[in-house]
Order: C-alpha cells, then sequence, then structure tokens
C-alpha cells in the first residue's frame, strides 16, 4: 500500500561475580616439628577504569528529532491558502509547525518550515495583523506572504519579521502562477531558493515547546482520548488519533485532509490554544499573548490545562492541571488558534460522527 493511502509511522527507545576461597589447616600438636607453610608470592594487578563518554545527540529546535548537524539557518514561515479552491495544498506535511488560524470566514495556515525544504509551498496567500503577535517568537524568520492593505503591510515590515513576499523576493524566491489552479489560489514558490535570500547574521529559532525524551513517562494528567472535532471560521476539523501509525490525522469539512501527493496531513501533537478574538475591519485578530485554556493532544493522550505567554517574543509555556510543563512527542505539531469553546474531545470507541461540532 503506497503512502497515498498511509502515513509513514515514526518510530523512535555489570554483575559482578564475587569468588570465595576456603582455608583449613591442622588439627593439633605434633611430636615431629612443625613443616613451615609455603606462601605464594603477592601478586598486584593494576585496575584499569575505563571511561565513556556520551555525546548527547543534536536536536532540531522546533521537532526535538535528532539530526546529523546543527541547523544554522533561521525560521521560514509561509501563509498557505485554505480556500476550497487552493486544496489540496504544498508542504503542510514537510513544516514543523503549522498554526491554523482564523481569517474572514475560512482559516488560513502560518506553515514553519525549519528542518526540510518544500519545493513547491503554496499557495501562498496574504498576511494577517495577527500573525505579527503569533510568530514573534521564531527569533526574526522569513516570511513568506503574497502581500496584503496597507496597514498589514506597514506592520509586518516594522516587525523582527524577514519580508519576503511576492514583491519582495519574486523571481529570486521562486514565485510562480500554478497553471492548474485560478488566481488567486494558485501562487507558489520554493523553500529551498527563499531561504538563499535570508540576511546576513540570520539566526536560527529556539525551541518553541518542551519534548518527552524517549524513556521518560507519560504523566498521570494525561487523560484517555480519540481526538476532537473543533469549529474553526467556516472550516469543521477533526483530528483523529491513529493507533496503526502512533500519529494523529486530520479532516476538514468531513473529509480527510490530504496533500497534492494525497497523503494525509498528520501530526505527532496537536496543541488547542482557545483564544479571544477582536476585529480589524472585517478581518478577526487572535489575542496571543496573555493566557488562557490549552488542550494538548500527544501520544495518545490529552492533556488539559493553561497556556502562557507574557510577551511576543516568548514561546507559548503549556501547563497540564497540576501546573507541570506539557512535554510534546518529538515530531511535527499543529497548533489549533479556535474560539473559546469551540472544540469537542472524545473518547476512544465513540464514532466522531454520531456527535456535532460545537
Amino acid at each position: 500500500m503506497t503512502l497515498a493511502r498511509r502515513v509513514s509511522t515514526i518510530g523512535g527507545i555489570a554483575a559482578l561475580v564475587l569468588v570465595t576461597a576456603c582455608g583449613g589447616g591442622t588439627d593439633g600438636a605434633s611430636d615431629e616439628a612443625a613443616t613451615p607453610e609455603t606462601v605464594a608470592p603477592t601478586t598486584t594487578v593494576a585496575e584499569t577504569t575505563t571511561t565513556t563518554t556520551t555525546i548527547p545527540p543534536i536536536l532540531a529546535p522546533l521537532t526535538g528529532l535528532p539530526v546529523d548537524a546543527p541547523l544554522t539557518r533561521p525560521a521560514l514561515v509561509a501563509k498557505i491558502d485554505n480556500h476550497p479552491k487552493a486544496r489540496p495544498q504544498w508542504g503542510l506535511n514537510q513544516a514543523d509547525i503549522v498554526f491554523e488560524e482564523n481569517v474572514e470566514m475560512l482559516t488560513r495556515f502560518a506553515a514553519v518550515f525549519h528542518t526540510n525544504d518544500s519545493d513547491p509551498v503554496g499557495p501562498i496567500r496574504s498576511g494577517r495583523k495577527q500573525d505579527v503577535d503569533l510568530l514573534e517568537s521564531l527569533n526574526s524568520p522569513l516570511f513568506v506572504w503574497s502581500g496584503g492593505n496597507a496597514e498589514v503591510t506597514r506592520l509586518i515590515r516594522s516587525s523582527t519579521m524577514v519580508d519576503l513576499s511576492h514583491s519582495s523576493a519574486n523571481d529570486a524566491g521562486g514565485y510562480r502562477r500554478e497553471s492548474s489552479r485560478s488566481a488567486p489560489h494558485n501562487l507558489i514558490a520554493d523553500t529551498s531558493k527563499l531561504w538563499t535570500l535570508a540576511p546576513e547574521g540570520a539566526a536560527p529559532p529556539a525551541a518553541q515547546f518542551a519534548y518527552r525524551a524517549a524513556d521518560e513517562a507519560i504523566p498521570s494528567t494525561a487523560r484517555e482520548t480519540a481526538g476532537i472535532k473543533l469549529s474553526m471560521d467556516g472550516v469543521r476539523v477533526l483530528w483523529e488519533w491513529s493507533t496503526e501509525f502512533g500519529r494523529f490525522l486530520r479532516s476538514q469539512d468531513d473529509k480527510p485532509h490530504v496533500d497534492v501527493d494525497d497523503v494525509r496531513i498528520n501530526s505527532a501533537n496537536v496543541v488547542v490554544l482557545y483564544v479571544q478574538y477582536s476585529k480589524s475591519g472585517y478581518s478577526p485578530v487572535a489575542k496571543t499573548i496573555g493566557s488562557g485554556e490549552a488542550w494538548v493532544f500527544t501520544a495518545g493522550k490529552l492533556f488539559q490545562g493553561i497556556w502562557e505567554r507574557a510577551d511576543a517574543g516568548d514561546p507559548f509555556t503549556l501547563k497540564d492541571t497540576a501546573g507541570n510543563e506539557i512535554k510534546l512527542t518529538p515530531g511535527n505539531t499543529w497548533v489549533e488558534l479556535p474560539r473559546v469553546g469551540k472544540g469537542v474531545s472524545y473518547l476512544p470507541g465513540t464514532d466522531p460522527t454520531s456527535f456535532k461540532y460545537p
């Protein structure tokens, strides 16, 4: 069976013997002179100590997975369209982290690349005001977008993100129109070319989440789960845990969500951050600084708790109901940003079609 119908799984884990001699002796006096014992000479053997040095693995900051060498390039964020005419998309399964945010009666993806390339990536669409706060913790990422209104353009260009919009990067970034799609849902680019446009001194991102070690047990605050239903603006999202693949599989609008290679969109972790939205004109603006309720789906379990973030430059901190930091499974992560109250988790053995979206 090909990857068109399956998702690759990711595997990923002196006794001292004491010898005792028993000694014997004579049992009485004798008329004859005692015969002196012959004593063997003492031999001293120097003890050899061997020290083994274990070199810790090099881990990718945005996945927690081992890599052959440190990743020195900056993060790259591509704004990817989720309009029905933009599906299937390029690059969602290659991203380290994907944020799904509400826009005008639809959702849009901010796909964060660092470990892998995606040639092409897209369809690429416009930025939003909420992107500035959401992405600032990635340490001046390259921002790949089609453009925006005057206010959004001003905010993005004055932020710490590096503007690699269609108008700025153009041919050098591999921007082009895909002939099989209609505009504006057909703009694509190449991450391998876009990375060559990074400014001098561009640095890699810091880790955005904590990850469990291979031998680390799942804390007792975890709950059983089979997945979650989310009502985003104009899109119904379902994440289902697959025991076969050890990953969460995504559907939207009651259909399996696949990429251009017909591979199901899948993730090691699904982090649901319930946020308040305000408005800027017609556009929703997610409030991602402060705190709120968090549901973290990892290793087939659910942690309920809170997210906290004092500043846009800080990664999200995730804490469970006991106040402990929630650690993710090494691998890729989807971060969902629904409105408050728009998610329902369900237990194993439950048919997800048996209940409504919230």
